[in-house]
């Protein structure tokens, strides 16, 4: 199986449970990576035979625009629509991760890991 990743996807939101957060926003950075069968793409150099990379990142920034309580959630939500619109992706996977997070403590950011395979 072949992959495409789209790294790094920076985005501005309003996720998180406590008031002030969806109220103020943070910055996160989303992390994807899918699995599909590239073959026909690296012979036939269309774009309708392989992952629009253009696509992942256009499903990503609007899901980030939907609040969520939590990250796991949007998360899922990623996922269900690549799975949805992207008909070649077999399994995939997601970090969505919140950067600066207000824990009470000097941490970088907080990652959630949510992978999928395709339902038959």
């Amino acid at each position: 199986m072949d992959k495409v990743k789209v790294s790094n996807i920076r985005v501005y939101a309003h996720h998180g449970c406590l008031k002030e957060e969806t109220a103020i926003g943070s910055e996160y950075l989303v992390n994807v990576s899918v699995d599909a069968d590239l073959t026909k793409a690296s012979i036939s150099d269309k774009l309708s035979e392989t992952v629009d990379y253009v696509h992942i990142n256009h499903i990503v920034k609007e899901e980030m625009k939907i609040p969520s309580k939590l990250l796991e959630h949007v998360g899922k939500r990623i996922l269900d629509r690549i799975f949805l619109e992207i008909e070649i992706v077999k399994k995939a996977e997601v970090e969505v991760s919140k950067i600066n997070p207000p824990i009470g403590g000097d941490v970088e950011k907080v990652t959630i890991v949510l992978k999928q395979k395709r339902k038959k």
